[in-house]
């Protein structure tokens, strides 16, 4: 079943801007605008409230693309996806009642390592006078602020024009160091308040220790040579930090062959020839679990070590055998080395002259993908549902998954170009697909997003596609229908998991364009794939119903790993 939006196609308004020189920048409001333009933010996520209209009307008068959404989370999801594509990203928001409402969302790219700017209004200096109760507020000014300042990892509010400029180039500098969100209060009588002097941005260059530096490539290298079977296991850092083609010329240089985490799956193309598939444990496929926990050195970069990436704890790796470096640590065996850039760390290794063991993949590990034959009368399941996804990527898609079973099964899926599969694999957040999905296009239209969300997650955050139609977007969204919570059926049973049955496939109808499909089986799901590709103008939704109890190969293997440690 399908159904078009039948009125003329909508079109985003096209604006004339005030060019970046027309900004006054020597105001608190104009600067905060020029330096985000410096570090190459080109759209704000946000809903507008009263505290925070005059920093709207400043942005709508900028180069800066305002792009209002359904929910305050929404935008702070978005915002997240927009910096994982575009390197740094922003949400603006009203005073409490706004800001409060994308804390789970920021919670969620502070643990991931996403660096978003949230902006947020509040009352002016002189409301505050006599501490009236004024709308909006919790306990007292100050509460917000300090709720932010628990999940950013630097925050201020500008609140005197002798501060308020310095106090922007150092979070957005930290922001961008290490690649987590910012907090910046704006008092609306502030916004258009002016410089007491003239103000230059001032950057700090941050440098390795040296002889620490030197020490610990020494250490590894000597580890590495004296490994008979090495590995790499790249993580999200590695996106995060832009450090993809430095990797790549460290494996090559000696053939080491990669693995990559589910937070940093997609960290190289997947069809690179040493690429061996994603390590998670228990969950990962066997021929690249026993490959990584065989490994006799396993070089960690950017690696973060949370449940998830380890399978639920089912993952065996030896820190003995492990060269692991982030952002934050540097370990080699049982030492620990301080003052070390990961940036540095890698291109030292890439630099660094040492012979390495050649060690054989496996045909096993880089198996051709085989080919989705249709059988037109069987009913939809979870494992053919992700062959036939599998079978339709390609290099201009970009795979977006939320939490559950869907993310599980998307960890076989096979990625074409490097940073382009996004999902929230650590925080594990209900709802981040749908708004992310939003994120990802306004960054780049070039990339069409293909949504893998569970009917759970969608209820929370589907509204969001009103939005990807006001902007002409094209997202397709596959919504796997289970009536219900997949991963806690497969924790604890009980009716709290089970959820109402929606007509998904209706949604155009509610929204007022875009195309729906309801799928039942295979030949449904391949005439529905078909359609949404051709189907360019709008986002495509089918409305996949799978058995409650029909679970992915991924959750399968973790379940059967599992099975045996309590026996």
């Amino acid at each position: 079943m399908a159904t078009q939006d039948t009125t003329e196609t909508r079109k985003t308004a096209v604006r004339k801007r005030t060019p970046d020189s027309a900004l006054n920048t020597n105001t608190i409001g104009g600067y905060l605008i020029k330096r985000l333009m410096d570090y190459g933010l080109e759209d704000i996520f946000g809903i507008p409230g009263d505290f925070v209209l005059g920093f709207y009307g400043m942005l709508e008068e900028s180069p800066i693309r305002v792009i209002g959404t359904t929910r305050e989370d929404s935008a702070g999801y978005a915002a997240d996806a927009y910096a994982r594509v575009n390197g740094i990203g922003a949400v603006c928001v009203t005073y409490c009642v706004g800001g409060l409402s994308t804390c789970n969302s920021i919670a969620g790219a502070f643990a991931e390592k996403s660096p978003v700017i949230v902006i947020s209004g509040s009352p002016g200096m002189s409301e505050r006078e006599s501490d009236p109760l004024l709308h909006h507020r919790v306990r007292d000014f100050q509460t917000q602020r300090e709720v932010f300042e628990k999940i950013t990892i630097a925050s201020a509010a500008l609140d005197d024009p002798l501060t308020a400029f310095r106090e922007i180039d150092r979070c957005l500098e930290a922001a961008v160091r290490f690649k987590r969100p910012v907090y910046l209060e704006i008092p609306r009588d502030m916004v258009n308040a002016e410089a007491t002097y003239p103000h230059t941005p001032v950057e700090t260059k941050i440098k390795s220790h040296q002889d620490a530096l030197k020490e610990s490539l020494e250490e590894a290298a000597e580890m590495i040579q004296a490994a008979k079977k090495p590995v790499i296991l790249a993580g999200v850092e590695i996106h995060r930090f832009g450090l993809r083609e430095q990797v790549l010329k460290f494996a090559e240089k000696h053939d080491l062959p990669i693995a990559a985490t589910l937070l940093g799956k997609s960290v190289i193309s997947e069809k690179h020839p040493l690429y061996i598939g994603v390590y998670e444990g228990a969950m990962g496929k066997e021929g690249v679990r026993k490959y990584v926990e065989e490994s006799d050195c396993v070089i960690l970069l950017g690696t973060f070590m949370t449940d998830i990436n380890l399978g639920i704890y089912t993952a065996k790796l030896d820190p003995g055998r492990c060269v692991y470096v982030t952002s934050e640590k540097l370990r080699i065996s049982h030492h620990h080395f301080h003052d070390v850039l990961l940036e540095d760390f890698i291109k030292g290794l890439v630099k660094t002259s040492m012979k390495v063991a050649k060690r054989k993949i496996d045909a096993e590990l880089q198996p051709e993908l085989e080919k989705f034959v249709v059988d037109p009368e069987k009913p939809v399941r979870s494992k053919r549902l992700f062959q036939r996804v599998n079978e339709l990527l390609d290099e201009e898609m970009v795979v977006v998954a939320d939490v559950g079973d869907c993310l599980f099964g998307a960890s076989d899926l096979r990625i074409s170009q490097h940073t382009e599969f996004l999902s929230p694999a650590y925080y594990t957040s209900m709802g981040f697909a749908i708004p992310a999905s939003l994120g990802v296009q306004v960054a780049r239209k070039d990339l069409r997003p293909l949504v893998l969300v569970g009917d759970g997650a969608f209820q929370m955050t589907c509204l969001e596609l009103s939005t990807s139609l006001r902007h002409g977007f094209n997202p397709i969204v596959i919504v796997l229908n289970n009536k219900g919570y997949t991963t806690e059926r497969f924790i604890q049973e009980g009716p709290f998991n089970d959820i109402p049955n929606w007509k998904y496939h209706r949604m155009p109808d509610l929204l007022g364009g875009g195309w729906g499909f309801e799928v039942f089986t295979e030949g449904d799901l391949d005439q529905a794939l078909n359609a949404s590709l051709a189907h360019q103008d709008a986002f495509s939704l089918l409305n996949v119903h799978l058995e409650p109890h029909d679970i992915s190969p991924a959750l399968g293997r973790l379940a059967k790993r599992l099975a045996k440690q309590v026996q």
